[in-house]
């Protein structure tokens, strides 16, 4: 049956009645803000996520030999790519307003083969063993991906669902944000006067100054631009009071590395960025895809994935949209494998996930709607384009970019904690299994990391480097120790499904006779997540 007479009968956590719509934000999935405000709450959301997204090529491009040049080529590729993947996501994916873009669950492998070809490889020059490291590290991601397109088509990701409980996710999501911590205080504390005022900034737009309106003239009505803007705000205020700060020679006494955190005008990617480049497939040479590679990678593949699964429910009930039918969960998994393929043929050095830091970022501005999160996905290909703008953004002192850290992490932890809504909080199963893996998500990548700091390789040591490479690099990778640890525990120890909160995850619509039809029957279901111009009645027809 269609529209209303389903619903009626639908659970009440898929009940496609506007009910479901969050009643906190200001806009959910299918609001359409006026253009004006929907490009600048866009552009933003592209901002929120500027450290993220360059942060990934900031770690890795060096260790693999590439010159400044080659990071800000990096840049504007990522975010380029980042802004086709996610419009390919939110036309005929997960239809959820979530930025697609490069994950930190890759750079662990990446770095791995960065090291390897070092310690196993002469080259002429740093520029050639960039290159050759480059199309690697391409090959890795492009086999990865490909592995991951073939669980989203197969619908291997359905009886999947059965093994990842809520509370996988919640351990998933919220130690890829724990596990950033270097990057957060440490930063601020380079430069604290600016780092902290970043914090503050935000802190105060998003939540204390909320509710102020400022009146438009013309009786156009108020605007809560500290609602709607907090981030985008406190980015432009610090930033121009650390340019006031640098011009007027505040720092010029000061020491290299405070200098560094503080000034505006130490980054020399804005210098070596053109004004005008078209990423390409390809563009840094053939790329050479290996078993080996393929293996390293699938180590920041899987976790990405779950992290994807985890985001799709969380954006869910944050901008108003039912859950995820797991037929759309299957779609979205798929494109997502093929869109790491296309990251991994352009070379941005990571695989592709859905951002957790834009759940933060929606909690933070109340804004989920779809339109939004397209419009700016087409400011980031312009970006990408235009090099100055990737350059000038990633000229950010590092100071402010680890005062975003510091608000956009404790998000995405939250984000992730708050998964175990849907599972039993008070059952001491689930709370053994989520600190359990919580910690030893954290410390047993530690150990890996600090042993292969110490010694040059890995705690791992058989006769096969490939072997050795593979497993170094998952027990390296925070999500990917969480991931097999909460996949172990809640599996094997015993416990309900209402109370792992596998519940969540039976998204069965039913007609008037409680028979299970299909989610695209109902409208509500349909116009979110249904493919555009009515697409998918038309394809199941």
């Amino acid at each position: 049956m269609h529209g209303a007479s389903s619903a009626k009968h639908m659970p009440s956590h898929m009940a496609s009645s506007e009910q479901t719509e969050n009643n906190t934000m200001r806009y959910t999935i299918l609001d359409h803000p006026p253009w004006w405000e929907a490009i600048a709450l866009g552009f933003q959301t592209y901002l929120t996520l500027l450290g993220s997204t360059v942060l990934i090529p900031f770690i890795c491009v060096p260790p693999m030999g590439g010159s400044p040049t080659d990071l800000a080529n990096v840049i504007c590729t990522i975010f380029f790519v980042s802004g086709i993947i996610t419009l390919l996501q939110t036309f005929i994916g997960d239809r959820l307003p979530i930025v697609q873009g490069g994950s930190f669950a890759y750079i662990s492998p990446v770095l791995a083969i960065a090291a390897q070809i070092k310690a196993t490889h002469t080259f002429a020059s740093e520029q050639e063993r960039f290159l050759f490291t480059m199309r690697e590290v391409q090959g890795g991601i492009i086999g990865s991906g490909l592995i991951v397109m073939v669980i989203g088509l197969t619908g291997v990701i359905r009886p999947v669902l059965r093994a990842i409980s809520p509370i996988t996710v919640a351990a998933n999501i919220a130690v890829l944000g724990l596990a950033l911590y270097a990057v957060g205080f440490p930063g601020v504390a380079g430069c604290p006067q600016l780092g902290l005022m970043q914090i503050g900034w935000v802190i105060l737009f998003s939540q204390y100054l909320k509710g102020v309106a400022i009146p438009l003239p013309r009786g156009l009505g108020k605007l809560r631009v500290f609602e709607l803007f907090p981030v985008l705000l406190g980015i432009l205020l610090s930033w121009f009071i650390a340019w006031l700060l640098t011009i007027s020679g505040n720092y010029n006494s000061a020491a290299p590395e405070v200098q560094a955190a503080c000034r505006t005008d130490q980054s020399s990617v804005l210098y070596n960025s053109p004004w005008f480049r078209f990423p390409y497939p390809g563009q840094w040479g053939p790329i050479n895809i290996s078993w080996g590679g393929t293996l390293t990678m699938l180590a920041g593949a899987l976790p990405a994935m779950v992290e994807s699964l985890g985001d799709y429910f969380a954006a869910a009930d944050i901008a108003g949209a039912p859950v995820p039918p797991p037929g759309v969960i299957s779609r979205a998994i798929a494109l997502q494998g093929a869109t790491c393929a296309l990251a991994g043929a352009w070379g941005t050095t990571s695989g592709t996930t859905a951002y957790n830091e834009n759940i933060g970022a929606m909690q933070i501005t109340r804004v989920g709607s779809r339109r939004v999160i397209q419009l700016g996905a087409v400011c980031a290909v312009i970006m990408g384009l235009i090099g100055k703008f990737g350059g000038l953004f990633a000229s950010m002192p590092n100071a402010m970019v680890s005062g975003l850290f510091c608000v956009m992490f404790g998000c995405i932890c939250a984000v992730g904690l708050a998964q175990m809504q849907f599972a039993d909080q008070r059952s001491n199963r689930n709370i053994f299994i989520l600190g359990f893996s919580l910690y030893m998500g954290l410390s047993i990548p530690y150990y890996f990391g600090d042993f292969t700091t110490k010694n040059g390789s890995g705690p791992i040591q058989s006769s096969s480097l490939i072997f050795n490479n593979i497993f170094n690099s998952i027990f390296h990778t925070p999500a990917a120790v969480a991931l097999l640890l909460t996949l172990f525990l809640d599996n094997t120890i015993p416990g309900s499904d209402q109370e792992r909160g596998l519940h969540v995850w039976r998204t069965l619509v039913l007609d008037a006779e409680g028979k299970q039809t299909d989610w695209w029957e109902d409208d509500h279901l349909n116009r979110v997540y249904g493919l555009p111009f009515n697409g998918t009645r038309l394809y199941q027809r």
